[in-house]
């Protein structure tokens, strides 16, 4: 394959050329009975979106020499393989019925294609970077008694295209107009002839505008009608609870300044007697274990949070092209290495603070928190697509372009950050003086326990969002088309509104209880959102989707339990920074020698 020949170099300056210039579509310019070349890609189970084969690994017509199209790395990741197909399509001509080839099928290759069909194989052409999608067969299942099941292969395709002036707008397969020819009881070997018709329509949409064509939702359905009524019954129920979690907790905060100040001006030692979370004031700012861990997780967290956002906010300004998911891929990639050195800037700045001084150990521990686990999880996804045949099996020279991108950019940027954070790092600004002997923490009750707070800090972020995800993993993993972007953009602010507020609330609870080691469980009580959103996974898996076999089960729990560990440091770093405002903002307002 021409594409796997190119060199890292050429790859890698393909990467930041694509991404970089994500908004600018090359626009193919026509006359008429110019050839317009249609592509043959890929072929996979309807119900199965991440298991893909090449096209021409089923038994259809083919020329004597294929020859494969140069891809981009986005269409690479998208596990798009397109070939030069023999149908002769000609920009305004209309063809009708044209012959494409005509084949001889042996006992191997009918049951190849009958198991595609009974699987639900559905085909992918392109034509002007426009995906056609059509499926291979037709199974039709009838009565009980006496049950009947016929399996036909489509072998005559209506192609209709829309153009306006010298481009093409919309391009569709149809095959409502003809009979599959039936496989059942077929003399081998089978004399099988493939036709194909053009149709070419003008049409006034402008050629800017065709990406809302191009969503083909005649063959993927779309079922986002009652979306917004959802996501606004979500949003009440999430501003009631964060108003009354606010108005609750600064009623009690008021209650707790006015009696301990007025203790503190009678001359009472505060330290003496139950004195809820005024008497570990000496201890709340102690440094925590595991320091270079802590703040290699804030680090990376704060990573994802600033790469969420940006890629939100790039859907927010059409910077995608949403129905070819490998755009977006590689902007995601581009976008995670550039912000590598945020990472490594919130780690080692932080680590620096609360007294670090391994900041090298830091560094490599930042930058591999959560490369190291990718890596790991995609090398057994890739295996599985390699062993299996899929086209998701990304070359060799992919693979050392991912390397070489992380190499040559994520790596480096996070040690340069990582070296500006230590450099710019100042003292921990504690309003209270830490003893050097621990204070003794006294026995807590079950509610306030980490398995309490864990399970109340996880469950209340994902409620919030519980809607949302539906619509998420049917476009991920189904075949919904997901443009609502704006909605995401609220449902992403209110999950790290809510996740701050529990937080805080939690960290108030467990401080009333005098247990001071807050730095840790505020990461997990609101981080523990990640395993709702696994569990969640496995429910949709099992009980909302069609998908079965190695292939997608490996790639689905995989890469899920991998969005489940981002949500974890993601929200775990806005809870720890909430409830370390919420800390100095209480002692600092606490009247103390």
């Amino acid at each position: 394959m021409r594409s796997e020949m190119c060199s890292p170099v050429l790859l890698l300056s393909q990467l930041l050329l694509f991404s970089i210039l994500v908004l600018i579509v090359t626009a193919n310019h026509y006359k008429e009975g110019d050839r317009v070349m249609l592509y043959v890609n890929k072929v996979g189970p309807y119900h199965n979106p991440q298991e893909t084969y090449h096209y021409y690994q089923l038994p259809v017509c083919r020329p004597m020499e294929i020859r494969h199209k140069s891809l981009s790395l986005g269409e690479v990741l998208d596990g798009d393989r397109m070939a030069e197909s023999m149908y002769e399509v000609d920009f305004r001509k209309n063809a009708e019925k044209k012959t494409l080839c005509e084949e001889k099928l042996g006992v191997n290759e009918v049951e190849k294609l009958k198991d595609a069909i009974e699987e639900l194989y559905y085909f992918e052409f392109v034509l002007d970077d426009i995906p056609i999608r059509g499926f291979v067969g037709y199974v039709e299942e009838s009565g009980f008694l006496p049950h009947t099941h016929k399996i036909g292969l489509w072998t005559h395709l209506d192609f209709n295209i829309e153009y306006n002036g010298d481009r093409i707008i919309f391009a569709n397969v149809t095959m409502k107009d003809v009979k599959p020819f039936s496989l059942d009881d077929a003399h081998i070997p089978l004399s099988v002839t493939h036709t194909y018709s053009v149709h070419w329509f003008e049409t006034s949409l402008p050629y800017e505008r065709r990406g809302e064509r191009s969503r083909d939702y005649s063959f993927f359905p779309k079922t986002l009608e009652i979306h917004w009524l959802s996501i606004i019954n979500s949003m009440v129920l999430v501003f009631l609870l964060m108003g009354f979690v606010v108005i609750i907790l600064m009623r009690v905060l008021k209650n707790d300044f006015s009696r301990y100040n007025i203790e503190d001006e009678a001359g009472e030692d505060f330290d003496q007697g139950d004195n809820g979370w005024k008497i570990i004031h000496t201890d709340v700012f102690r440094f925590p274990p595991y320091k270079s861990l802590l703040c290699s997780v804030l680090g990376v967290g704060m990573q994802f949070l600033t790469l969420g956002t940006g890629i939100i906010v790039m859907a927010l300004m059409g910077m995608f092209n949403v129905h070819r998911h490998g755009a977006i891929n590689s902007a995601a990639i581009l976008l995670y290495a550039l912000t590598c050195c945020i990472s490594g800037y919130v780690s080692s700045n932080f680590y620096r603070k609360i007294g670090g001084e391994r900041w090298v150990w830091n560094i490599i521990l930042t930058t591999s928190l959560f490369s190291a686990p990718f890596f790991l999880t995609w090398s057994v996804v890739n295996s599985v697509h390699w062993i299996n045949g899929s086209t998701q099996a990304l070359p060799a020279t992919t693979i050392l372009l991912l390397l070489t991108v992380w190499l040559l950019v994520g790596f480096p940027l996070t040690v340069i950050g990582g070296i500006f954070g230590k450099n710019s790092a100042g003292s921990f600004d504690a309003p209270c003086r830490t003893k050097n002997i621990a204070r003794e923490i006294p026995s807590q009750p079950w509610y306030k326990s980490n398995i309490v707070h864990m399970t109340i800090g996880g469950f209340l972020p994902f409620s919030a969002i519980s809607v949302e995800l539906y619509y998420i993993f049917a476009t991920v993993w189904g075949r919904e088309q997901y443009t609502l972007y704006g909605i995401l953009f609220i449902v992403f602010v209110i999950l790290l509104s809510v996740s701050a507020c529990i937080s805080i609330a939690l960290t108030y609870f467990q401080l009333s209880g005098e247990d001071y080691r807050w730095w840790w469980r505020s990461i997990f009580s609101t981080g523990s959102t990640g395993l709702f959103i696994f569990m969640y996974s496995v429910f949709y898996y099992f009980k909302r989707s069609s998908m079965s076999g190695a292939i997608q089960t490996v790639e689905f729990f995989g890469y899920t339990f991998l969005t489940a560990y981002i949500f974890f440091l993601m929200l775990g770093t806005v809870s720890f920074f909430a409830s370390l405002k919420f800390i100095r903002y209480i002692y600092v307002n606490l009247k103390m020698d």
